[in-house]
């Protein structure tokens, strides 16, 4: 087999929070050298916090640890907002521009936020109750007229978590009790599309949480030690989120970005209508056996296209009519993300926390061959449905603490 495209991050049109990033550290773009830092310089923003800062974060824990205060932990784009009187500015995760797409939010946190201030949250997109991380993707894009279009028909709302500065202070070496308490009070008159998380410290009632506001799309549950100074980029509080199991058809495969060896393998599930939907990939496998998994697919590789189930979308020209598998995206910086097809002979199981319409919100993770399956019987059917939740409830609940 020759290594055709290969899985590549590209260097402009990148997810803001891709999660091939996450593990790469804060990456701080020219966008802030050009734009923030310039405006520091000619006097237009002087906050005691300036960007860039990479957001605290998170590591996985199976429990919900008893530290004093959890709260939901949402399904968006993480931003720290910069506010210094009429100039505002988003930051991104990896350091990559934010502002210039979500227009209405700008107008919306002049309105809500205190006249200077520095505040580390969530932007989302709500539709129908629930939290629309698809439609929310749909907003980065590099057309103005597009962006302007798009913020009157899916307008996006802020949800703060966290201070860094209020006024002329940094609270960044404050326990994260006062940094929540004094957000509260800055926040109080807040409306939407700007909130601020609701949090409990009732053990009983985070565990309730964590089931309950998976129906409203929320990605699980955060907790955070009370007594904790804000850290950027480490890993200082704890989150908790659901982990399912699904047989899947492996129907292809795509090159690793380093080497000859795979990157991903591309996941199917049929439908209704015995059509083989492509539903995400499971990708974190040690380098040896990426290697490895070459020679096991190569029996496996469909030589006849018009028999498989997405021949079609293997030809990069296809590409051109929409998201397929291994399709170049605006995420992409147009790098060749074709796949290796496989006949759908392959069955494999793999954990996921959740479902993002029909397909897997986040990278999969691998489990187990599963030869005793019939590709046929992987289906929809097998995916547990949360219960529904409003995420209106949700928000409302802070109002009413």
């Amino acid at each position: 087999m020759q290594a055709g495209g290969r899985d590549a991050v590209g260097s402009e049109w990148v997810h803001p929070d891709d999660p091939l990033l996450e593990a790469s550290g804060p990456m701080v773009s020219g966008w802030y050298r050009d734009n923030v830092v310039a405006a520091e310089q000619d006097g237009q923003m002087d906050l005691p916090v300036m960007p860039p800062i990479a957001p605290m974060l998170a590591k996985s824990v199976p429990e919900i640890p008893d530290v004093g205060h959890v709260e939901p932990k949402w399904d968006g784009f993480r931003t720290i907002v910069f506010k210094d009187g009429e100039e505002v500015e988003l930051g991104s995760r990896n350091g990559r521009p934010m502002t210039r797409y979500f227009p209405e939010l700008i107008d919306a946190l002049r309105e809500n936020l205190p006249p200077r201030c520095v505040i580390d949250g969530e932007i989302v997109i709500i539709a129908d109750g629930r939290l629309d991380f698809d439609t929310l993707q749909q907003r980065i894009h590099p057309a103005d007229s597009r962006v302007q279009k798009l913020a009157l028909e899916t307008p996006a709302s802020f949800i703060a978590f966290d201070a860094l500065a209020l006024g002329d202070e940094s609270l960044m070496q404050q326990p994260f009790a006062e940094r929540r308490r004094q957000l509260g009070e800055a926040l109080a008159d807040a409306r939407d599309p700007v909130f601020i998380t609701p949090s409990t410290s009732d053990p009983a009632q985070a565990k309730a949480w964590f089931t309950e506001f998976e129906g409203a799309g929320l990605d699980g549950v955060v907790a955070k030690p009370l007594d904790g100074t804000y850290q950027p980029d480490k890993r200082t509080m704890f989150k908790i989120k659901h982990e399912r199991t699904a047989d899947c058809v492996i129907a292809g495969f795509r090159w690793h970005k380093t080497g000859d060896v795979v990157g991903s393998l591309l996941l199917g599930l049929y439908n209704d209508e015995g059509r083989l939907q492509h539903v995400g990939v499971v990708a974190s496998f040690p380098m040896a056996r990426r290697a490895s998994l070459v020679t096991e697919l190569e029996p496996y590789v469909a030589d006849d296209l018009g028999a498989h189930p997405w021949g079609e979308w293997a030809d990069q020209e296809a590409h051109a009519q929409g998201r397929m598998p291994g399709a170049v995206s605006r995420w992409s910086a147009g790098k060749n993300l074709s796949f290796v097809p496989l006949r759908p002979e392959l069955v494999v199981e793999v954990a996921y926390d959740h479902m993002e319409g029909d397909r897997f919100r986040h990278t999969t993770q691998f489990r187990r061959w599963r030869p005793d399956r019939d590709p046929r019987t992987c289906t929809y059917e097998q995916l547990e449905e949360p219960v529904g939740f409003d995420l209106a409830d949700i928000l409302n609940f802070r109002a009413a603490q």
